[in-house]
């Protein structure tokens, strides 16, 4: 059962600003350090946030967990910007559910 923690995986510029709000932080620098921990925290998490450089090189597995409650894995920007990984996930969900581009209204 999750407990409701939320954790934030990213790079150590970043995540200090998290940390300073109570989050619990994980430094990754590299996809396997970054796969290692969303599998080990997907235990024990509820939610998830993980910057988009690193989620971007991890698309297969979190691809994988979307189809579960628990974890949310929530993309955000990094300390370096948007790659709009992020917002292309949430676009791609919300086409799917509804059939239809409601939130960008245009063609790729």
């Amino acid at each position: 059962m999750h407990s409701g923690k939320i954790a934030v995986i990213g790079d150590k510029d970043l995540i200090l600003a998290f940390k300073a709000i109570g989050m619990d932080v994980f430094s990754a620098d590299t996809e396997a350090e970054a796969e290692k921990l969303v599998k080990k925290l997907a235990k024990d998490y509820a939610i998830i946030f993980i910057t988009e450089d690193l989620a971007e090189k991890i698309d297969q597995l979190l691809t994988k967990y979307k189809t579960k409650a628990y974890p949310a894995i929530i993309p955000i920007p990094s300390s370096n910007g948007t790659t709009g990984y992020g917002m292309k996930g949430i676009k791609n969900d919300v086409e799917k559910a509804i059939g239809t581009d409601i939130l960008f209204n245009k063609e790729d």
